[in-house]
């Protein structure tokens, strides 16, 4: 019994031994993978300084800083094998977002038991899901979106209990969403958009969980809109559109009272809105344009007090716009076209005092234009073509001073163009009265449109000459004057010339380019003899000239040719091989839009500068930035857009229709586009080059350098600037993809220009049905609704503007490991009174103490930016209330 107990006491002893060796085998293991992973990874900042790798970036250890417990290497543009990560075996916490990885997803991270929280988005891994990662029943947020990953979702994930986040959207994967996701009980977000499910939306999905989130967009799913999905009522945006869902919208809908986002739209949805759609008072944004929809719209819309968005275009409705929808004082746009709507103008509607667009296009409207369509002041769009619309255009539709499109062509218009239409100053995008019964003149105001870029008045019985006071109309890019009775020669004006003849066809009595033939035979046959007479001598020095270009032509070509005969002979002799086809850039198209500067740009300069790496000064979201000296010895800055933009290359000719638009848009806080090339499949964008840089540099650069000295004052004029220079993009109804530090040009004055507005035009996702996913901007500057609405609005250009002037109020960086374990520069900021920090703490110091005027103008812009920071895009200020709350502080 004593040898036994011996025995007993030896094997407990050697027992503790083993697992202390192994415990501290543990601590040295973390090390060294930590340290395997930066060298093979070639991680920034790893090791540097310092052997505590529990300090490095993006590493945080278990309490006894034994073991690494959480991993961030998001967004530091990686690549290489990240299979040594899974040897890190108490993980809790793995991002690795925002990266280069490629090939497939590790095996062995099934093998972190302990993970939490696994976020490998935004990478390029490729083939399927690992069935392994079914192993990971301690995972509560798995996010795997925007990769390459093709297959089946794997039935082994269905142990995955503990769920709460399942993020796979935007890749390639096909099959069916499994009906096991409906049996997660912990489950409350599920993207799965953007791949190639098909096959029905498994119905009891909501049935056992707080479903909040449910964004299915862009597959080819069938069948109808389970029930289930307001079983618990907790439903917050709802995601379906483009895919081949039937049957009809459920009457359930309306248990989910906390409902914000309803998009629905392009299916094959049939039936009626359900009345129950009355029950969601949070209700802000409804879409369900391009399907079958039938029926009558339902008054009940009106109950909707938050209701900011109707779009129930292209579908099957009658009847006539419910009258209580003007109760609806939110409402931003209404948008009805394509259905079978008829009667008045909805009168109640244009009462919306933030009544933005309304859309009543392509219906069977059959009232007149009402005089007071102008009473709200914020009507931009004003879309009425085709229907049945009657009467004469009024008078007061000179009102409508905020317009920036209006369409009418296609209707049953009598009378003449009222000459107010002159008054509409900001109209810029069209101008169409097309197929209608006008007659009399063009009124010469219509010459104070000087932002107009479209102008259609074909098909009508105008007649007279074309008023040369149109030449006032400097942004003019399309016109179409054809099926008139205008008589006269067309105004010798450049938007008239570049436009084909069919735009002045069918004018019997029109003359002048571009039509073929003169307007000589006005001018009487007795001078065009005289003309004859006197001219001889004229005739024959142009022909004397003529002769002595083209022999000094001549003469140049061959030495030219001579030259280079010469140089391959001379290559030839040193075994030189010369390229003749490859060494040349092929330019496919190319424009300089600025008359003085064509002659300083060489295109074949441009393009062999963004070959070289030595010539990039940065890389953004949606290009690559090369400076391009020319040899007149002018300094372009180039962008090169990114390959995932080149489709827009298909449609070469909207491009340069933006590209001229923007060109033309003159303010002082704005970088427009001074050209443009093609080279290859390269879209090449010319700007001027501005010295100072970027104002992120200025921050976090410049400031860092020995040679800095504080100044608020330039740091509130750049604010300022900035903030002025998206109010007027907002104006014009641009809204800026990607707003930055690093898209904001200082020049030599510092003063600011928001740069990448092009951008924002060739890939506005409000104009089609693109992905936007791949658009939301600069990591650390994309509001948090982007995640649920997928949708850029002018509300988020706000809230990432906000993100900008707190960097320039606290000169830190948008995301930084400092703030703590998933907390940004906002977050960061917003909770500085639960850390019992005071705002002066918040401040740069640098810049604070200087002096107390400045700390007073420092804390009043620190206000402005936690307004335009609010998680409800609802409670931020429009950019012109910003611009002056910015401004009363320069003043005051």
């Amino acid at each position: 019994m004593a040898i036994l107990s011996l025995l007993t006491t030896v094997f407990v002893v050697l027992l503790l031994s083993r697992f202390q060796l192994g415990n501290s085998q543990l601590v040295f293991n973390d090390q060294n993978v930590v340290e395997a992973i930066g060298k093979e990874l070639l991680i920034p900042g790893w090791g540097v300084n310092t052997t505590d790798f529990c300090s490095w970036a993006g590493i945080s250890c278990s309490s006894n800083n034994s073991m690494v417990e959480r991993l961030d290497l998001s967004g530091f543009r990686l690549q290489g094998n990240v299979t040594l990560i899974s040897e890190l075996k108490a993980l809790k916490w793995l991002d690795l977002s925002h990266n280069n990885f490629q090939g497939s997803i590790p095996l062995s991270f099934g093998n972190l038991s302990m993970l939490q929280y696994l976020d490998l988005s935004f990478n390029k891994f490729e083939n399927s899901i690992p069935s392994e990662l079914g192993k990971l029943r301690n995972l509560k947020a798995l996010n795997i979106s925007n990769n390459w990953l093709t297959g089946l979702v794997p039935n082994e994930l269905k142990g995955l209990e503990n769920l709460q986040d399942f993020q796979i959207s935007t890749n390639s994967l096909n099959g069916s969403i499994p009906f096991w996701v409906g049996n997660l009980t912990n489950l409350k977000v599920l993207a799965a958009y953007e791949n190639e499910f098909s096959g029905d939306i498994p119905f009891n999905l909501g049935v056992n969980s707080e479903l909040s989130l449910l964004n299915l967009h862009s597959n080819q799913l069938q069948g109808t809109i389970p029930e289930s999905i307001c079983a618990k009522g907790n439903l917050k945006f709802l995601v379906l559109t483009q895919n081949k869902l039937n049957g009809t919208i459920p009457e359930s809908i309306g248990n989910c009272k906390g409902l914000s986002s309803i998009r629905i739209g392009n299916n094959k949805l049939i039936g009626g809105v359900p009345k129950a759609i009355g029950n969601i008072s949070s209700l802000t944004y409804f879409e369900a344009d391009s399907n079958s929809l039938s029926g009558e719209i339902v008054s009940e819309f009106a109950k909707c007090s938050n209701l900011t968005l109707l779009n129930l275009a292209s579908n099957e409705f009658y009847g006539t716009i419910p009258p209580e929808f003007g109760e609806l004082n939110n409402l931003q746009e209404l948008i009805v076209s394509g259905n079978n709507l008829y009667g008045e103008i909805p009168t109640s509607v244009l009462k919306c005092k933030n009544l933005n667009k309304l859309d009543l296009s392509n219906n069977k409207f059959n009232g007149t234009i009402p005089a007071d369509i102008c009473n709200t002041s914020r009507l931009q769009y004003l879309l009425l073509g085709e229907n049945l619309i009657r009467g004469e255009i009024p008078h007061e539709i000179g009102n409508c001073v905020k317009l920036l499109e209006l369409q009418m062509g296609n209707n049953e218009l009598i009378g003449s163009i009222p000459s107010e239409i002159g008054h509409m100053k900001n109209l810029q995008i069209s101008l169409n009265l097309s197929h209608n019964h006008l007659h009399g003149q063009l009124p010469q105001d219509l010459g104070k449109l000087d932002k107009l870029v479209s102008l259609d008045v074909s098909d009508n019985q105008l007649s007279g000459n074309i008023p040369a006071a149109l030449k006032g109309m400097q942004s003019l890019i399309e016109v179409n004057f054809s099926s008139n009775r205008f008589t006269g020669p067309i105004p010798t004006f450049a938007p008239f010339q570049k436009s084909p003849n069919s735009s002045f066809l069918g004018n019997k009595g029109l003359c002048g380019d571009p039509l073929s033939g003169g307007c000589g035979d006005l001018n009487g046959y007795n001078h065009r003899i005289y003309g004859h007479k006197v001219s001889y001598r004229i005739v024959l020095a142009v022909i004397g000239s003529g002769l002595a270009v083209f022999v000094s032509v001549t003469v140049v070509v061959l030495l030219f040719m001579m030259r280079e005969n010469q140089e391959k002979a001379a290559a030839k002799e040193a075994g030189i091989t010369i390229e003749e086809t490859s060494s040349k850039p092929v330019i496919l198209a190319g424009n300089v839009f600025v008359d003085n500067l064509k002659q300083a740009i060489d295109f074949d300069a441009v393009v062999k500068a963004v070959m070289k790496d030595s010539n990039k000064i940065s890389v953004g979201t949606f290009s690559t930035v090369y400076r391009a000296d020319m040899p007149s010895g002018m300094i372009l800055s180039v962008k090169k857009l990114k390959s995932m933009d080149r489709t827009i290359i298909h449609h070469q000719s909207k491009m340069i229709r933006e590209l001229e638009k923007l060109s033309k848009l003159v303010h002082d806080n704005l970088a427009r586009p001074i050209g443009f090339g093609i080279y290859e499949d390269a879209v090449l964008l010319l700007h001027q080059y501005y010295a100072n840089g970027t104002l992120a540099q200025y921050l976090h650069n410049s400031s860092q350098e020995p040679e800095y000295k504080p100044d608020w004052p330039t740091r509130l004029a750049i604010a300022v600037g900035v903030a002025e220079g998206l109010a007027f993009l907002h104006h014009v109804a641009i809204i800026h993809l990607d707003i930055s530090s690093g898209n904001v040009l200082l020049d030599s004055n510092f003063r600011p220009l928001v740069s990448e507005v092009e951008i924002s035009r060739l890939l506005d996702p409000s104009r089609g049905t693109a992905s936007i996913s791949a658009v939301a901007g600069s990591f650390g500057y994309i509001p948090p609704e982007y995640a649920y609405t997928m949708q850029v609005t002018a509300p988020g250009n706000v809230y990432s503007y906000g993100v900008v002037l707190l960097e320039i109020l606290t000169t830190r960086l948008p995301v930084d490991d400092d703030f703590g374990e998933g907390i940004d520069l906002v977050k960061w900021v917003h909770g500085a009174p639960t850390r019992g920090e005071t705002p002066e703490q918040i401040l740069d110091a640098r810049l604070s103490t200087i002096s107390f005027s400045w700390r007073k103008e420092m804390l009043a812009a620190l206000k402005v930016a936690l307004l335009c920071t609010d998680v409800t895009p609802a409670k931020r200020p429009k950019m012109k209330k910003v611009v002056e709350m910015l401004q009363e502080i320069t003043e005051s």
